[in-house]
């Protein structure tokens, strides 16, 4: 089992590639493995020691994988920090994680340098990716220090924070692995989650990372191939043409994506989709948003049975649907995975049977137990104990099991519209609006409305050259009349330049509904 892990096969095979960072510099095994080691050396000299906390603010870069590949082989965790955050928000995350030592990227060094000063976290602990004015060279962590394997390794692990979508976001802090544990053994282990999808060690795989490293799915799915070993081909900012030159190029056969790249990528010009050979695409995952059925579907028809698709959260998960169960039931993301369960529960924590719609909860079994750090309340709130001795938690989404077992999304609870006291799910809506040639991006979403207490609303991200106003109005409602039931259509369209989404997707719902609702409180 031990035999998998970056560790491991940086010293069996020292020449072969790991990594092509975004300036296409290229590392071997064993240049990344040299690295890391010499990283250990220099967190372990500033004084850090198991169980500490390293927090990195940075886009994607090598720098990246030598402190996680340093991290979790020395017993530390390491925080990665939204690197789009406001000083504010930097400075939060730095303090409230415990850091002991605080990384940089030169594009972020301005808000870098201000978080810093904030929280008078000490200059000698500050390390610059680049040049920072205050900062040490990120050369600090590493000149002087041996290449060699470090003594006392411990399994180490990233401490993510949620979003915070309400109120400040929170660490989901696991405990490590007891110090004498071999790291090589836990991410060994790892690699078996690859496997569930039918991923194995080598094979000539090559995984392509075009989302941003501080993003849970993203570090584990790209570390977790470094230590199949698979060679990572890392980019910066993700761009719908630029992926399909690189996977042409690097012959690249895994990825961790999300819908909203597969839309982009579909809305490309034929001709420039036909430029490009993706036949060596094998385990293309998504996850972390539903994938609208027409997007999925095109996906399948363009680059074969390689779209497979995962549900879980960064507490946990969770399900996998492969593309051939898939087409069985489209829209499904999947049956829980080996060691899973999945229940659907109403408010009054009753269960729900198979086909009727409640809460989605998960699991909470012993590899996936966590808290949220130094928030107990929060621990205790997605929580529900059965009684049969289990524990599940829940971030909120809704959905339902059909008579196979497979699980649908129909929204997140959160989003979910109460209009006449009808429930509707923005999701649905969204999904015939996105199958539409002149939408490029879409969040629905509910409004205030004195009679109705909610009615819908539709912002539109035009698609590249459509212009937006009262003619595409009226066509796109035509079209929602036709695909949807009366009470679902929009009662209003606005339109935006850009969606208010991260780099790797995710939409910002709250940017665009907030606005509507100043001074007044929504049902739910």
């Amino acid at each position: 089992m031990a035999d998998h892990g970056f560790w491991n096969y940086a010293q069996r095979d020292p020449d072969a590639l790991a990594l092509i960072d975004p300036s296409g510099r290229k590392f071997t095994r064993g240049e990344l493995l040299a690295e890391c080691n010499k990283v250990v050396g220099g967190l372990r000299t500033l004084g850090l020691e198991h169980g500490d906390v390293v927090a990195i603010n940075s886009p994607n870069c090598a720098e990246y994988y030598m402190l996680s590949l340093a991290c979790t082989q020395a017993g530390f965790y390491l925080t990665p920090i939204n690197w789009h955050l406001a000083t504010d928000e930097v400075a939060y995350i730095v303090k409230d994680c415990g850091a002991k030592a605080f990384v940089g990227h030169e594009r972020v060094g301005e808000i870098c340098v201000k978080a810093a000063n904030q929280i008078g976290f000490p200059k000698n602990a500050c390390f610059a990716i680049g040049g920072i004015d205050g900062f040490r060279p990120f050369s600090d962590l590493t000149d002087g220090q041996s290449a060699a394997m470090p003594e006392n390794r411990a399994a180490g692990t990233i401490m993510n924070y949620t979003s915070g979508t309400t109120g400040n976001p929170k660490g989901v802090k696991r405990p490590l692995a007891p110090a004498e544990v071999d790291p090589d053994l836990i991410f060994s282990m790892m690699t078996i989650f690859l496997g569930m999808f039918g991923i194995q060690a080598e094979e000539d795989n090559v995984h392509i990372c075009g989302s941003p490293l501080y993003h849970t799915a993203v570090l584990i799915w790209s570390s977790t191939s470094l230590h199949f070993g698979h060679p990572v081909v890392l980019m910066d900012k993700w761009d719908a043409e630029e992926m399909l030159r690189l996977i042409e190029e690097h012959r690249c056969t895994t990825s961790h994506m999300v819908p909203t790249q597969f839309h982009r990528m579909l809305a490309l010009p034929e001709a420039v989709r036909a430029k490009y050979d993706c036949s060596s695409t094998r385990n293309m995952v998504h996850a972390a948003a539903p994938c609208p059925p027409d997007v999925k579907r095109r996906m399948i028809e363009w680059w074969g049975p390689s779209i497979y698709e995962y549900y879980a959260a960064t507490e946990g998960g969770g399900t996998l649907v492969t593309p051939e169960e898939w087409l069985e039931y489209p829209g499904t993301v999947g049956r829980p995975w080996t060691n899973a369960e999945i229940r659907i529960f109403d408010d009054d924590d009753r269960e729900m049977p198979q086909g009727e719609q409640g809460t989605i909860y998960m699991l909470l079994g012993e590899t996936a137990k966590f808290e949220y750090k130094d928030d107990a309340a929060k621990t205790k709130k997605n929580r529900l104990a059965t009684d049969d001795g289990k524990t599940f938690f829940t971030v909120g989404d809704v959905g339902y099991l059909n008579e196979a077992g497979y699980l649908f999304l129909c929204d997140r609870k959160i989003d979910m519209i109460i209009s006449g006291g009808a429930n509707i799910y923005p999701a649905e809506i969204e999904n015939v609006l996105l199958s539409h040639p002149k939408v490029g991006d879409v969040a629905v979403f509910g409004i205030p409305n004195e009679d109705w207490g909610e009615e819908i609303k539709a912002v539109i991200e035009p698609a590249e050259g459509v212009i937006a106003g009262d003619a595409l109005t009226e066509e796109i409602l035509a079209f929602c009349k036709e695909k949807l039931a009366k009470f679902k259509t929009p009662k209003s369209v606005d339109y935006t330049n850009e969606m208010p989404r991260d780099p790797n997707g995710k939409l910002y719902k709250r940017k665009l509904r907030d606005p509507y609702w100043e001074g007044q409180e929504r049902a739910i």
